[in-house]
């Protein structure tokens, strides 16, 4: 996979002259480039010096906060430009007026929209992480602007969190993995990234105040890896502190977070900065680590924390000038970086090309999961059809330009039925029945609106039972929208919106061959459908193409591919935080009683049965898997566990599959969980192709976090390794010791 993140160019000419060397030499040119990249740090450290020496007071502290609502003041006469800052996790967010949050108007503003987190880890492929980060980067560099603000990565910890659809996984591997991709080529093309929300945004009610508090082994283990990931590995230039308290300290002034975790142990140097309006004190958040302050809710920018009052602090003594420096230093280092103060040098950036909406394009259809497909009714045989019944609110209703922080002025979005009608309407008559109707109201902070959701309007259904009764098959296109799925605001609960469970049911008692193609960015409810009709496809917030790959997949030009990133639960109740009582908190506080059994991890220790499990998908073909082994039988701490296994694709169709390898620890010190996700691959064949892979587990990362120890502890013992594709389909187990 290493290799595939490369660009082609480069990855052909490097590889070329790398083989071509001696062994000697090749060490000699390796050395010389470290060493040619030491002395561009020093220099580049250097150059920071020189600026912030002659810099005044005001000067320095002009670059430690925001000047509007995404700029950040440049100092002139030191040739230091204005710095532009851009949401847009998924997608270059339009242009924002500078002192309100009303949109500017222009007309040069119109982005490609991508499906957002959780549809991109389902596609298990951080190469499309990687080719995502790649556009965005392009597309940021075009509107001139210098850091976006994501990835998302914190854990899906309930099925309620408005974020979910943000946020990637419930599983830190995964996200670890897809983050690492998507930053690293976001960052090739002179663009910071920056990592959100550290730490423990998972919930939206009560974010600005909730005080959340977890063992240190929960922090360890599930909440911190794709944080450090992104900084260790992804080499993240910025990152972005939540609104909430961790341990009874705000996020953006939380010594233990930002000074010893994320400097010390993890040896950040880029910028910490507050989301916005998150800061909430001038020497305080000075000495613990932040950097800069963003959205304070104060009309005069003089007033902020980090502007007038900060420059009275160092007056006083109370915040040395060494602090103050330190944070200078952190803005400069990523603006060189990112090639600011090169302009010539630097990436130029392209807006809405073809190759932009094949990338949104092949982002959606490999992130689609095929949840059931009962008598194979998928793909269509549309030449044997005359009559399709396309059905909901959620086939017209477009979703880019919703979620509020993460909402897209979107060149074009194709519906469903716009791409049925272009694909297939000419051959086959379309039949469409709004089904349901979008009743809730949304407003930022308040999910009130949603408790209106649940009125059933006969006629509607009665419409779509009509529809559905005089075509060959009926496709329903129910989930979610962006009044649910929305920073600011959690859903009250995970049950399909708007009476779309009764009109599922109607609609299959009049057609039995009805498919439903769920829209939604986080775990709904199926319990009531999933023995009603035969065919379920989950098909995410799919971006600008959403239309034209869900037409595709259901046609059968797509193979789906997608698995499911988080445990879909039959029930709320079966989810752990709300199994223990702890989802939202009470008074303002919340802990994390289910420790490390997040996910999929809770499911298979308790022996919990869900709806669909943690990394599930079908596809249109058949695979199977064999000959798992390792290399060995028995390791010491340091080394790699290297386990291959073969795959061949036995049925008549291409497709992929994603094999995923979890380690089990049955005897142990401590609780550990039924089973954890080491490593996966993605792997694409031909019908009767097979193919040998191997995947590498290091030893060390099967240790859990030891704290008695305040230490990694990878226990001498027996480890299982199991090879799968989901969490509960697992094909083969190999024993191995470590010693």
């Amino acid at each position: 996979m290493k290799l595939q993140l490369l660009q082609p160019g480069l990855l052909r000419s490097s590889l070329l002259n790398i083989l071509l060397l001696p062994a000697v030499l090749l060490s000699m040119v390796l050395a010389t480039d470290a060493q040619q990249t030491a002395a561009g740090d020093m220099a580049t450290e250097q150059k920071i010096r020189t600026l912030i020496s002659q810099m005044t007071l005001q000067e320095k502290v002009s670059l430690l906060h925001g000047n509007s609502k995404f700029y950040v003041a440049g100092i002139k006469r030191l040739g230091i430009p204005e710095w532009a800052l851009s949401d847009g996790p998924h997608g270059v967010r339009a242009e924002i007026n500078r002192h309100d949050w009303a949109y500017a108007g222009w007309t040069n503003d119109s982005a490609t929209c991508f499906p957002p987190g959780t549809a991109l880890a389902a596609t298990w492929n951080p190469a499309l992480a990687y080719q995502q980060g790649l556009v965005l980067a392009e597309e940021a560099r075009y509107r001139k602007k210098d850091v976006l603000l994501g990835p998302g990565v914190n854990i899906i910890r309930s099925p309620l969190c408005g974020r979910n659809f943000e946020y990637m996984s419930e599983d830190p591997l995964l996200v670890s993995k897809m983050a690492v991709a998507y930053i690293k080529a976001l960052q090739s093309k002179d663009v910071a990234a920056s990592v959100k929300h550290w730490l423990a945004n998972n919930q939206e009610e009560h974010r600005d105040s909730i005080d959340v508090t977890m063992s240190e082994r929960a922090l360890r283990e599930i909440y911190l890896p794709a944080f450090k990931a992104s900084v260790t590995e992804g080499g993240a230039y910025t990152v972005m502190a939540a609104y909430n308290r961790f341990r009874g300290e705000w996020c953006s002034e939380n010594d233990y977070l930002n000074r010893q975790l994320l400097r010390n142990e993890f040896g950040f140097k880029g910028v910490l900065m507050t989301d916005w309006s998150a800061a909430h004190s001038t020497v305080k958040a000075a000495l613990t680590g932040l950097d800069l302050e963003m959205g304070t809710d104060k009309k005069d920018y003089n007033e902020w924390y980090f502007a007038s009052p900060l420059v009275k602090a160092v007056e006083e003594g109370k915040v040395p000038v060494s602090v103050v420096d330190e944070k200078v230093g952190n803005v400069l280092r990523v603006m060189f970086n990112t090639k600011v103060f090169d302009e010539k040098n630097r990436e130029k950036g392209t807006m809405n090309t073809p190759a932009h909406q094949q990338a949104a394009y092949h982002a959606a259809a490999e992130a689609a999961v095929l949840l059931q497909n009962k008598g194979k009714l998928l793909p269509l045989q549309v030449d044997k059809l005359k009559s399709i019944a396309v059905i909901g609110d959620n086939a017209t209703r477009k979703h880019c330009s919703g979620g509020l922080s993460s909402e897209i002025k979107t060149l074009y979005e194709i519906t469903p039925l716009q791409a049925l009608q272009q694909k297939l309407g000419a051959r086959v008559k379309i039949n469409y029945a709004q089904g349901y109707e979008k009743q809730s109201t949304f407003r930022e902070g308040n999910n009130t609106g949603q408790s209106s959701a649940d009125k059933v309007d006969w006629k509607l259904i009665d419409e779509a039972v009509a529809a559905a009764r005089e075509s060959d098959v009926a496709i329903i296109f129910g989930g979610l929208n962006h009044d649910f799925d929305t920073e600011s605001s959690d859903k009250q609960n995970m049950d399909l919106p708007y009476g779309q469970e009764i009109l599922i049911q109607e609609v299959a008692k009049a057609n039995p061959n009805t498919i439903v193609v769920i829209i939604a960015g986080s775990p709904v409810k199926l319990a009531g459908i999933v023995h009603r009709v035969p065919a379920i496809l989950w098909s995410w917030f799919g971006g600008m193409e959403a239309g034209n790959v869900v037409a595709d997949l259901l046609s059968g030009k797509i193979n789906p591919s997608g698995k499911l990133p988080f445990t879909l639960p039959v029930s709320l109740s079966q989810s752990p935080a709300h199994a223990l009582g702890n989802f939202p908190g009470r008074d303002l506080k919340v802990n994390y009683e289910e420790d490390i059994l997040v996910g999929y991890r809770w499911f298979d220790t308790k022996r919990i049965q869900p709806q669909f499990p943690f990394g599930y998908g079908l596809s249109y073909t058949d695979f199977s898997i064999s000959h798992f082994s390792t290399d060995k039988v028995s390791y010491g701490k340091n080394e790699i566990i290297h386990a291959k296994f073969t795959i061949k694709n036995t049925g008549s169709l291409h497709g992929a599959e994603v094999v995923q390898l979890y380690v089990s620890d049955p005897v142990c010190s401590v609780l550990r969980p039924e089973k954890e996700l080491k490593a996966f691959e993605k792997i694409f064949l031909k019908p009767g192709e097979t193919k040998t892979v191997e995947l590498q587990v290091k030893v060390a990362d099967l240790a859990f976090y030891d704290e008695l120890k305040k230490a990694w502890n990878a226990e001498a013992g027996e480890y299982i390794l199991q090879i799968g594709n989901s969490s509960h389909n697992i094909f083969q187990k190999e024993k191995i010791s470590v010693k």
